[in-house]
């Protein structure tokens, strides 16, 4: 079996263009020509462009890949460890990368005021600017919103950084319950769940128990928050609303 350029193209989704070129530097030289002089692909080629793509995915110039993809010392499995290393690492980062885009999210959302130097150093090269239209819509017209704006429009950068220090360290006591064991309405993880609740009403709004179990439950139907939380630990999201529920039954029943 083999292929026309033009169906090789349609296949990968790259132009023809692009296949004459890599044909011209010897990238990808087709392994048959049609009587009339045409390109004819194989599916031995159609591997090699897989190859050729995946590496151009990630960034590498074309030099750079021929020498991969024709180093005679080279065996497919390690091709594919290789690509597997890469793409990890690149899942890695942009994991990362959204993590930071949906702190910025949240953080916009509770009146961080900032300088543009100050963003940068809490939440590097995110502007959590661009998300100010979806949290208006979500929590613009909230009494809990107008009032952590009004509380923390005076916060310096110092006082966000504390806050997410207290944050992160309650986080490893509520990752280090799960892996303990601990059920999430047992006294210890309420417990928790009680100063996650303090935290909120102390550096942004007034959180009553009522408020809190809202909160409980959109970290598990929002998957953005769903994600950003389970980061910490596997069903942490879970975890967390549960022990918030627990403890706002605690202190109402």
């Amino acid at each position: 079996m083999s292929y026309s350029v033009g169906q090789v193209a349609g296949f990968a989704g790259v132009t023809v263009r692009t296949l004459h070129h890599y044909d011209d530097i010897g990238l990808l030289v087709p392994s048959e020509r049609s009587r009339a002089g045409h390109r004819r692909y194989s599916d031995a080629d159609l591997d090699r462009l897989q190859q050729i793509l995946f590496y151009r995915e990630l960034g590498f110039p074309l030099d750079e890949v021929a020498v991969l993809l024709d180093d005679p010392a080279a065996d497919p499995r390690a091709h594919l460890r290789r690509q597997h290393e890469l793409l990890t690492a690149r899942i890695e980062r942009l994991q990362k990368m959204a993590a930071a885009v949906e702190h910025a999210m949240e953080a916009r959302s509770m009146g961080i005021n900032l300088t543009p130097e100050e963003k940068f150093e809490v939440f590097g090269d995110f502007d959590p600017d661009q998300y100010e239209e979806e949290v208006q819509e979500r929590w613009g017209d909230t009494d809990a919103y107008r009032q952590s704006r009004e509380r923390t429009a005076s916060y310096t950068k110092e006082d966000w950084q504390r806050i997410q220090a207290e944050t992160d360290e309650l986080t490893r006591r509520f990752v280090a319950l799960m892996e303990a064991g601990e059920p999430a309405d047992s006294e210890a993880a309420m417990d928790a769940a009680e100063e996650h609740r303090q935290g909120i009403s102390r550096n942004h709004y007034d959180c009553g128990y009522e408020m809190h179990t809202c909160l409980g439950e959109m970290y598990v139907s929002d998957e953005r928050f769903t994600r950003n939380l389970d980061q910490a630990r596997p069903g942490f999201a879970a975890y967390l609303r549960d022990a918030i529920l627990a403890n706002a039954a605690r202190h109402t029943s």
